[in-house]
């Protein structure tokens, strides 16, 4: 998997004669003859050039790209389906393995600095658009193409891998050692899509706060949407963080530890009505239909469905400012996602309006049309773990897109079908307190998961605790998650990276346990330990 991202890489001289004997090898894959499939270009890269976020994050160091044979192919399995996907293979110290990676959102182009990531680790690194172009918060490309629809759902990252494999063969001149697959949120889906469906295209899978259940949490999106579009219901995003702060004052030491965050939301039974307005409105209280809304919110429509999770940091970006309120009504990422799924992908109808979402019609309508491509709750993984196969799911307790709880329910239904000791062997679980949606939050929240960076032992990372567990049958225990000054400084500026807390991540159900002597800004200070109650048992590993 993708480890730690080094700011500075040994540049090497290569001369002309090195570029020949990259550009020999590249060329020839041009020639590649695939049954469904063509290379569009196969360019021998010789590395050196540098690159940032620059932008984004002015002033953080630049990153020099290791030489490479860059590969475009458009794969088109059935007609109107056409699938963009890129291969990048290391010209020098390939690692032997394959990184897949994954998509955000609708998907709709090739993430490229995550390719740029893995091979500078050494990996071999496939990436694809899932059969569009498009902004990844656009749905317009679905509108009467159900075949791009399927390849958004499934097909594209299967056939990416498989193209991958031959590329990397033809390449190099034998198979990849082992396949790995990460990724978050709809990425976490389709890692989640490729164990159920494709078990043999990968070795080991990351899914990360994966939206497993669009058909489930689509429609519960609309209505939370619908809940705040009421009569004075709508909760601007500048009262986020008084929300944030009055749930803090209620439940963040129910854990036993002041921290700012709420190690487990599901405890914490915060009462809207504490910030009732009592005189004119102001962003530090609420209105009683914005009271109802909130409430609305944390319940969700029904059990099914599951509500939102108090925390901390509601109004930074990535929190539910965002998410949910936006900076106007109608303007929310949960309001845009909501709408262009039941206008593109569902009704096939541009003008069709949020406004008049119907929970009990509607949400059968996505079923009945998308519940068959979209959604990977099978909790059937015999074949994958037939395979060898190693999953390792996280999920922030912090996220305001995607339910928590919809994870841990896959998890209970896995041992469920697979028995607990059959998933042991192969899958694990970790909650993160803290986290947002993949990234950020007030709890420690780096520990090689997305982005990658931090330390790169397996017991500080995630992706290189999969790998151990793969190739070496090492079994994943606690992992130490670390909290930074900044959250991207351990990805882009490692050296100014100074960490602040630590804790660790335990295998679910177990939860971290302050032993209320030393520091709690320190992971020694904690232990894994299950509720009292909770009859399962502990979950080992090293």
């Amino acid at each position: 998997m993708i480890r730690k991202v080094l700011p500075v890489l040994v540049l090497l001289a290569i001369g002309a004669c090195a570029d020949r004997q990259i550009a020999g090898p590249c060329k020839q894959l041009r020639d590649l003859q695939f049954e469904h499939a063509h290379v569009v270009s196969a360019t021998a890269d010789s590395g050196g050039r540098e690159f940032s976020l620059i932008g984004l994050f002015i002033g953080l160091p630049f990153f020099h790209e290791p030489p490479s044979c860059r590969v475009e192919l458009e794969i088109t399995p059935v007609p109107d389906s056409t699938i963009r996907a890129d291969v990048w293979l290391p010209a020098k110290a390939w690692n032997g393995k394959l990184q897949g990676i994954g998509n955000g959102g609708f998907a709709g182009s090739i993430d490229k600095l995550s390719l740029r990531y893995a091979l500078q680790q050494g990996y071999a690194a496939a990436a694809t658009d899932t059969g569009h172009e498009a902004n990844d918060r656009d749905g317009r490309w679905a509108l009467g193409h159900p075949e791009k629809i399927r390849d958004y759902g499934d097909r594209a990252i299967h056939e990416t891998a498989l193209h991958a494999k031959e590329l990397i063969t033809a390449y190099y001149g034998r198979q990849p050692e082992h396949a790995y697959f990460g990724s978050c949120s709809n990425g976490g889906r389709e890692g989640l899509m490729e164990a159920q469906r494709y078990p043999d295209d990968y070795d080991g899978i990351l899914a990360g706060a994966p939206a497993m259940l669009p058909t489930v949490q689509l429609p519960a999106w609309a209505w939370t949407q619908q809940q705040l579009q009421k009569p004075g219901a709508y909760i601007p995003s500048g009262k986020w963080p008084a929300i944030a702060a009055a749930t803090l004052a209620a439940c963040d030491t129910l854990d036993g530890v002041k921290d700012g965050v709420i190690d487990d939301p599901r405890r914490c039974h915060f009462d809207p009505a504490a910030l009732q307005c009592k005189g004119p409105e102001t962003d530090s209280c609420l209105t009683t239909p914005q009271q109802r809304a909130l409430r609305a919110i944390y319940s969700g429509p029904d059990e099914r469905h599951h509500g939102f999770m108090p925390g901390g940091e509601l109004g930074k970006k990535g929190g539910a400012a965002e998410w949910f309120s936006g900076d106007k009504p109608h303007k929310s990422i949960e309001y845009g996602y909501a709408q262009d799924f039941y206008r593109y992908l569902v009704y096939d109808d541009p003008r069709w309006s949020l406004d008049s979402f119907d929970i009990k019609r509607d949400e059968a309508a996505m079923y009945d049309r998308l519940h068959a491509a979209l959604d990977a709750d099978d909790p059937d993984l015999t074949r994958f773990a037939a395979h060898g196969g190693k999953l390792i799911l996280f999920h922030g307790w912090n996220d305001p897109a995607l339910q928590p709880q919809i994870t841990i329910d896959y998890y209970e239904n896995l041992r469920a079908r697979m028995g607990g000791a059959k998933t042991d062997d192969f899958v694990r679980l970790y909650m993160v307190p803290g986290l947002q949606h993949c990234i950020g939050g007030p709890g420690p929240n780096v520990f090689g998961g997305l982005p990658p960076g931090g330390h790169a032992d397996p017991r500080h990372n995630i992706s290189a605790a999969l790998e151990a567990w793969v190739e070496q049958a090492r079994e994943p225990g606690p992992i130490i998650a670390t909290k930074y000054d900044s959250d991207l400084k351990p990805l882009l500026a490692p050296e100014k990276a100074k960490a602040i807390r630590s804790r660790p991540l335990c295998p679910y159900p177990q939860a971290a346990r302050w032993n209320g002597n030393s520091s709690p800004d320190d992971a020694s200070s904690f232990s894994c330990a299950l509720e009292v109650g909770d009859s399962d048992g502990a979950i080992g590993g090293n």
